[in-house]
């Protein structure tokens, strides 16, 4: 499920043009780090997104599409879990543009970590 979202992602990042020059690793990281950084100071001015508001609004929205932006920008856009998200999204865009099985990476990690001591042996 997480690699066939990496490969949409992919898809979507590439029709939009963001592969029409040259991929920097390096570049790629810093704007999953820039994602990071947003999220911080997302969280230092308490947004958070109002998700029932969205929610409620689209409900009782008949063209979903027509009003989508302008809810999404007025209750999560820039929020902490909008950047969250783009976090992740840039994640899996780097995923599926290098091929990697991050599914299979995830459960590996999540395995090898259940096998560590406390806090893997550190003080925080």
């Amino acid at each position: 499920m997480i690699n066939e979202l990496a490969v949409e992602i992919h898809r979507n990042a590439v029709n939009k043009g963001f592969y029409d020059d040259k991929k920097n690793i390096g570049e790629m990281l810093c704007l999953i780090h820039s994602e990071v950084s947003e999220a911080l100071e997302a969280d230092r001015k308490n947004n958070y997104a109002d998700l029932p508001y969205f929610e409620k609004n689209m409900n009782e929205t008949i063209n979903e599409e027509k009003y989508f932006k302008s809810y999404f920008a007025e209750s999560i856009k820039d929020s902490f879990e909008d950047e969250l998200a783009d976090v992740v999204i840039r994640v899996l865009d780097l995923c599926a543009f290098k091929k990697i099985d991050i599914e299979k990476h995830i459960k590996l990690k999540m395995k090898y970590n259940a096998m560590r001591e406390h806090k893997h042996g550190k003080l925080y």
